[in-house]
């Protein structure tokens, strides 16, 4: 027993939630915590999904990014919130809400990676088909009940959409320094997703292991070393870097690339930002600034910001008046 630690009590086969009804028990023992709460790191440690994922929502609508993004941000909250109430409970119900969403957040960069600059009769047969899909999936899991199922569909189409996004990468992207920001922003997510994996996989191959020397360090030092738990933090990290990737991407797909700047946060954590001048000057206009617009802005040295961009305002609401 490490310094102050405290014995862990024996695990709870049926506390306040009732007995365990979902076919997967993780490895962290029940309600050793809390009465209330089934598996307390695997359930607390989801607040990283919906903390990013509300950040995600707002900083799209703040920075003017492509709307899609949010419907892909809502569905990474749905997991998050699902997956609470699963390790909370250990209901077969929330198991679904945490299962069957993870299929369905995936869905929507599938859809947006796949639908750059189609058609709108395309868009709408490669809405319906994926729609399609995914209920197929859902009543196929519904059946068979097999969470390797479930696990083999969702690296299924993480794998087509990563492909999908690096194809569409070297296709639009032309400066070797900005492909190479590309490059190390989707390592960094997929190194996060795959240590988180690797984790997950000693907590369910270790098992017995870990339990033991949870018990030995006692409480609070065994909550550290859920690898459930930290499978929950670098996952929810990784699938938050490939939402900023795929908010850069569209930026360059929308030609909008002389509005935005990329930034890093404590060197790991990013951001794709409208420039000051940018958000200014798109507030002014109601509507995005066009190249040329911004190289004017940009240009009128010795004048403030706020006064360059009403400059630009009033020339662009002349030439409307003109018009």
């Amino acid at each position: 027993m490490l310094p102050g630690g405290i014995p862990y009590p024996p695990p709870v086969d049926n506390g306040f939630w009732g007995p365990t009804t979902s076919t997967i028990d993780w490895c962290e023992e029940n309600y050793v915590v809390s009465k209330y709460v089934a598996e307390i790191m695997n359930t607390t440690t989801n607040a990283v999904f919906m903390i990013m994922a509300l950040y995600t929502i707002i900083n799209v609508y703040r920075e003017k990014h492509h709307p899609t993004i949010i419907f892909a941000a809502i569905g990474f909250f749905i997991v998050g919130f699902g997956s609470w109430m699963f390790h909370m409970t250990l209901w077969y119900e929330f198991q679904l809400l945490d299962e069957l969403p993870m299929i369905y957040a995936t869905c929507v960069p599938l859809y947006i990676v796949f639908s750059n600059k189609k058609s709108n009769h395309f868009k709408t047969l490669l809405g319906v088909g994926i729609a399609a899909g995914a209920l197929l999936l859902t009543a196929i899991y519904l059946h068979n009940k097999n969470p390797t199922f479930h696990q083999a569909a969702y690296g299924i189409l993480n794998f087509i959409v990563i492909g999908k996004s690096v194809a569409l990468t070297k296709a639009y992207i032309s400066d070797q320094k900005t492909k190479n920001l590309f490059w190390r922003l989707l390592a960094l997510g997929l190194f996060s997703f795959l240590f988180g994996y690797f984790l997950w996989n000693l907590d369910i191959h270790l098992c017995n292991q870990w339990i033991k020397i949870r018990r030995e360090v006692g409480l609070p030092y065994g909550l550290v070393i859920e690898g459930h738990a930290w499978w929950h933090i670098f996952t929810g990290l990784g699938v938050y870097i490939y939402i900023v990737y795929l908010c850069y991407l569209q930026v360059f797909l929308a030609k909008r690339q002389h509005l935005y700047h990329f930034l890093w946060w404590c060197g790991f954590f990013p951001h794709v930002d409208l420039l000051p001048e940018a958000k200014a000057l798109w507030n002014k206009l109601g509507r995005a600034p066009t190249e040329t617009e911004m190289a004017e802005v940009t240009s009128l040295s010795g004048v403030s910001g706020v006064k360059r961009v009403s400059s630009i305002h009033a020339k662009s609401s002349s030439v409307n008046h003109h018009n």
